[in-house]
């Protein structure tokens, strides 16, 4: 009996599959043809933004679309990242070490880009790690694909074709070469991760050889990094912002980023600095910013922090920024703890996870600190295990476990 079902269904399969086959082979085909049309109508549009007609077919012609760029466009995040845990990766000790390399290394670049940007060496070290760990992560997608398909398919199709013909641009004025132009799914690219568009308005050559080159040119990526920021509004001289102590009963509905309000106002309610020195009596509107709640780090930030935020509009990405450049300049960690019991863990200790898992037979892939699905499958099948919510987290609870467990 078991042996005719398994015939039946070879059966049925090899029936079924042509059709199925045939059903779909249509409806891929016609989403070629769409693309190939929508590039059609691109190619006169690139024309009437100056690109040249040689450009766009060289690197257009052939061109099929990514379909995995729509469904990262459309996909909803199935994990939620604490700020701690974010804050963790971002500035940790390994991180710290290797910026404080790059402002050394890359001093002069950086003092000039002071002078006449007028942005601080730490400020622009610290977007530069974060953004693609000091030119080691640029992104491994080719833009022009990847613009080109979200140029015809899927939502903001305007944008994109906006970003696809700044891409084009940039490859047509010789600036980079099309195939060291990579990045995210999304457009950005290069040391600093600009948008094409970005690029075309605020880049600048500042190693004097004619190009524009935020890929391959160190000094270009950090002084168009100091324009971008100083064209936002960069406020040369003044902090971003620093850590602060509520008082008990705090109310916590006035925190707020926009919410901007004279020191004097916030001397009335309680606040002072973590660190025990006076709040500065300059004037300047500021904002109370809790990313964790009154019961975590609190934060008086002002005009510069915006501009950060205006990089990356995330709170969470702008204190990464702001924190890392503190310690860069030796400032210390936050006064306050999260409001966790299981803190956030740093890329060292994210790789040993990892080490850990595979040790116990988890395929995971590389111990490469990323905490992607296979990592956070193999850490909720543990934390079944151990008896304890399956969450996934790649916390210090789940690592000390496994260290314990390995040290048996």
């Amino acid at each position: 009996m078991q042996m005719k079902k398994i015939v039946s269904c070879g059966a049925v399969l090899a029936r079924t599959l042509p059709l199925l086959l045939a059903l779909v082979a249509p409806s891929v085909s016609a989403s070629n043809r769409d693309f190939s049309a929508c590039l059609d109508r691109l190619r006169t549009q690139a024309a009437q933004r100056g690109i040249s007609k040689a450009a766009f077919d060289t690197h257009v012609a052939q061109m099929e679309p990514d379909l995995s760029v729509l469904e990262s466009l459309d996909a909803q995040p199935e994990f939620k990242t604490p700020i701690w845990d974010y804050l963790a990766a971002l500035v940790d000790e390994e991180r710290v070490g290797d910026g404080l390399a790059m402002l050394e290394q890359w001093r002069d670049v950086l003092q000039r880009a002071e002078e006449r940007f007028g942005v601080d060496p730490a400020t622009v070290v610290s977007v530069w790690g974060v953004e693609s760990n000091f030119g080691r992560s640029l992104g491994k997608r080719p833009l022009l694909v990847s613009l080109g398909t979200l140029a015809c398919m899927g939502r903001r199709q305007d944008y994109f074709r906006g970003e696809f013909f700044a891409a084009l641009k940039i490859i047509d004025d010789g600036h980079i070469a099309a195939e060291r132009l990579t990045g995210s799914w999304a457009g950005a690219f290069g040391q600093t991760q600009f948008m094409p568009s970005t690029f075309l308005r605020l880049a600048v050559d500042f190693d004097g050889d004619g190009r524009r080159d935020l890929v391959d040119s160190v000094p270009d990526s950090l002084a168009s990094t100091a324009n971008f920021l100083q064209r936002g509004g960069w406020k040369s001289g003044e902090s971003w912002g620093f850590e602060v102590k509520l008082p008990p009963g705090f109310d916590a509905s006035v925190a707020g980023r926009r919410n901007k309000q004279p020191m004097s106002v916030w001397i009335g309610r309680g606040v002072k600095r973590a660190n025990g020195e006076p709040l500065p009596a300059d004037g300047l509107g500021r904002a109370l910013l809790l990313p964790a709640g009154k019961d975590g780090p609190a934060f008086l930030v002002g005009k510069n922090f915006d501009v950060i935020y205006g990089y990356n509009a995330a709170e969470s990405y702008a204190l990464a920024i702001a924190h890392l450049s503190d310690r860069l300049r030796g400032g210390e960690g936050f006064r306050t703890p999260w409001p966790t019991d299981d803190p956030g863990i740093s890329r060292a200790e994210r790789r040993e996870l990892q080490r850990l898992l595979i040790a116990r037979g988890h395929d995971i892939g590389e111990a490469d600190g990323m905490i992607g699905t296979r990592t956070r499958r193999a850490i909720a099948q543990e934390q079944k295990n151990l008896g304890v919510e399956p969450n996934g987290r790649a916390g210090l609870r789940i690592l000390e476990a496994l260290r314990s467990m390995a040290g048996n």
